[in-house]
């Protein structure tokens, strides 16, 4: 049974070492592959449109951009090979697990993009066409929900810089009815820096000006607040 075993497991590798040469090289063959990596084409760009109508951080990166694009067809790639032929797989995950990626992600959506990426390929790879339509209603669903709230105000970090002690007490005066939040107050020698959390509803920047024509203050800064502050 055991000797039986063997043979046909050497027969498939056989057989799948032989169609490695040969498979894929018809009309049958390069059609769907073809067909696949089309799909994979046109999601990854639909993914990266999406991308660039909700992205919502400081620095628009087009690189990433290409990534998105270029991960969902070459994952589709990768599916195509390791799902015809048995002797590419074991070659292929023998190559992918010594592979080590350094690039730092410091948004965390920009992970959903990448994963949405790569499991579409693998879906379009798999010619599983409609799980990748299903899966790209639900999360421009998912995206358009919570972009729609956030839509709504902006926070901002107000950078200001002063001499005088008494000027925090007008500046707290000229926020009024404002949302704000002191996020950290810095001294250094007779100067004194404030960042302050702004929400602003209605996506105006009075406050800037009202905080810049207080009598002591030196300069004031307006960055818009997307995860990360470093004073």
């Amino acid at each position: 049974m055991a000797l039986l075993l063997s043979m046909s497991t050497q027969d498939v590798i056989k057989q799948s070492f032989l169609e490695s040469f040969s498979g894929g090289t018809t009309a049958e063959g390069i059609l769907p592959m073809a067909i696949s990596l089309v799909v994979a084409l046109l999601f990854g760009l639909f993914i990266a449109l999406l991308y660039h109508k909700f992205f919502k951080g400081v620095v628009y990166n087009r690189a990433f951009v290409i990534t998105i694009v270029g991960m969902t067809v070459l994952t589709c790639m990768v599916t195509l090979a390791i799902s015809t032929n048995i002797v590419i797989s074991l070659g292929m995950v023998g190559a992918l697990s010594i592979v080590r990626y350094r690039t730092a992600i410091k948004d965390p959506l920009d992970l959903v993009y990448l994963f949405w990426a790569i499991t579409t390929g693998i879906t379009a790879g798999a010619q599983m066409y409609l799980l990748s339509v299903m899966a790209a209603v639900i999360m421009t669903v998912v995206l358009i929900i919570f972009n729609s709230r956030s839509a709504r105000g902006k926070l901002y970090i107000a950078v200001v810089h002063y001499k005088d002690d008494v000027t925090t007490d007008m500046i707290k005066r000229a926020m009024g009815t404002t949302k704000y939040r002191i996020k950290s107050k810095t001294m250094r020698g007779d100067y004194t820096e404030l960042a302050l959390e702004v929400y602003v509803g209605n996506q105006s920047m009075v406050f800037a000006e009202k905080l810049r024509g207080i009598e002591g203050v030196e300069d004031v800064t307006t960055i818009q607040y997307d995860g990360e502050y470093h004073a």
